[in-house]
C-alpha cells in the first residue's frame, strides 16, 4: 500500500458516504466528493442518483489529481502529507498550502514549490502537525456554518491530528 493509499484511506474514513444535507454548501456529495467536482471531472452533469452509486474506484483518481498532486504531498513528511491533504480536501489545496506555509514559516503564496519543502523537513513534524491542526481550527471557526458542522469538523481535525502523529517516525 502506497502513502496516498493510506492517507486516502485515512481521509475516506472521515469523509464517509453519501451525504445531501441541506446546509452543506456542497450539495450531494459521495465519498467527500461533490456532485460539482465529479461533474467537472467527468465532463457532463449527473443525477444525485448517479453519485449515491459512486464507488472507491470512482473517486480515486479525483482525489490523486485534484487533492494530492497539487499539494506535493508525495514529497511531504509522513504524517504533514496526511494532513495537508486532508485539509486540501476539505478547504482546497490553495488554503491547505498557505496553512503548510505560514506553520513553516515559508513564503505564504499557496503553491507548495521546493523552498515550502524544504523548511517543512527541517521544522519539527509533530509541532508542525499540531499548529497545522489549530490553524484549520481557526478558519472552521469562523465559517457561517460551525454552528451546523462544528462539532462533527473538530472532532475530524482531532482524529486526522492523531493519525497524523502516529505516522511519525518513532524514535
Amino acid at each position: 500500500m502506497t502513502v496516498f493509499d493510506r492517507c486516502l484511506e485515512l481521509v475516506l474514513i472521515e469523509e464517509g458516504g453519501f451525504s445531501n444535507h441541506p446546509k452543506d454548501p456542497g450539495g450531494a456529495t459521495n465519498f467527500g466528493i461533490t456532485k460539482a467536482t465529479y461533474e467537472d471531472w467527468i465532463g457532463t452533469t449527473v443525477s444525485v442518483e448517479r453519485m449515491q452509486s459512486l464507488k472507491v474506484k470512482d473517486v480515486w483518481p479525483i482525489y490523486r489529481t485534484k487533492y494530492w498532486n497539487p499539494v506535493r504531498a508525495d514529497d511531504l513528511p509522513d504524517g504533514i502529507n496526511l494532513i495537508v491533504f486532508d485539509a486540501a480536501v476539505n478547504s482546497g489545496p490553495r488554503r491547505a498550502a498557505r496553512w503548510l506555509q505560514m506553520c513553516v514559516h515559508a513564503t505564504v503564496d499557496g503553491a507548495i514549490g521546493p523552498k515550502t519543502i524544504a523548511a517543512t523537513k527541517a521544522c519539527d513534524p509533530a509541532t508542525v502537525i499540531r499548529q497545522y491542526q489549530q490553524e484549520r481550527l481557526f478558519f472552521m471557526q469562523s465559517l457561517d456554518i460551525w454552528k451546523t458542522f462544528g462539532k462533527g469538523w473538530e472532532k475530524r481535525v482531532r482524529r486526522v491530528q492523531d493519525n497524523a502523529l502516529k505516522m511519525l517516525p518513532q524514535p
